[in-house]
C-alpha cells in the first residue's frame, strides 16, 4: 500500500479517486489538496509515494507544480490526471518528469494500473501517449524541416496553457476567469505568445493548433 496525495480543485473528483484507491487497497494514507498552496504545503509535510495531480488549479497551473515537485523531491512520482486530452499536454509533461498522463474519463482499471506502475518507479504510457511520443521523436529527427510546426515548444508552461485557451477561441476575460488571472496578465501573455511564435492574430494561432491536432 502507498501514501498518495490527490491534488484537484474539485472535491467530487477527489472523492471519486479516493474511493477507487480505498476499494482497490492501493493506499493506506490519502492526502487531499484543492489548490497549489495547499498542495505545496502537504507535499513538503509528508513523505508521499505518489502525487496525483490535475493541471487546472486555482491561481497556479499544475504544470508549474510538477516542475516544483520534481525539483524538491525528484524521487516522488507525479501522475497527471486531467480533463485535457493527451494531445495537448502529455508529451510536454512526460518530458518534464511526469510518471504518466491519464484522462479523468479513463476506466477504473486503467487508473489502478497507472498508479501501480508509478508507485513501483515505472512510467505509465498509454497507447495514445506512446504514439504521441513516437510522433514527437519523428518531428525532432526531421528538424529543421519541421521547425514551423514546433513554434509552441518555445513557450513557457503558462504561455502554453494560455496559447491552448486562445486557440480554442476563448477571449482574454474568459481565460482570466478560468485560470484565475487578471485580464491584463492574459493580454500580456498573449502578446508574448504571438511574438515568440511569429504570429500576429488569434486566427493564426487557431490554424496552427488545428493543423497539429492540439485542439479539443
Amino acid at each position: 500500500m502507498s501514501t498518495i496525495l490527490l491534488v484537484d480543485d474539485h472535491a467530487v473528483v477527489r472523492a471519486g479517486i479516493k474511493q477507487i484507491l480505498l476499494k482497490s487497497g492501493m493506499a493506506d494514507v490519502i492526502g487531499e489538496a484543492g489548490d497549489a498552496a495547499e498542495a505545496i504545503s502537504k507535499f513538503r509535510a509528508e513523505d508521499w509515494q505518489l502525487v496525483l495531480l490535475d493541471i487546472r488549479l486555482p491561481s497556479r497551473s499544475g504544470v508549474d507544480l510538477l516542475g516544483q515537485f520534481k525539483a524538491e523531491k525528484p524521487s516522488v512520482p507525479v501522475l497527471i490526471l486531467s480533463t485535457y486530452p493527451e494531445s495537448q499536454y502529455a508529451v510536454r509533461l512526460i518530458e518534464q518528469g511526469a510518471a504518466g498522463y491519464l484522462s479523468k474519463d479513463a476506466d477504473e482499471s486503467e487508473i489502478i494500473k497507472a498508479i501501480s506502475l508509478a508507485t513501483r518507479g515505472r512510467r505509465y504510457i498509454s497507447p495514445v501517449v506512446a504514439e504521441l511520443l513516437a510522433s514527437n521523436l519523428d518531428k525532432k529527427a526531421s528538424a529543421p524541416a519541421s521547425v514551423e510546426d514546433a513554434s509552441h515548444e518555445v513557450l513557457s508552461n503558462r504561455e502554453y496553457q494560455i496559447f491552448l485557451e486562445l486557440a480554442s477561441g476563448r477571449g482574454p476575460t474568459e481565460i482570466a476567469d478560468s485560470l484565475q488571472l487578471s485580464s491584463k496578465t492574459v493580454t500580456t501573455h498573449r502578446a508574448r505568445i504571438l511574438r515568440k511564435m511569429g504570429f500576429t492574430t488569434n486566427a493564426e494561432l487557431i490554424r496552427y493548433a488545428d493543423r497539429l491536432g492540439l485542439l479539443l
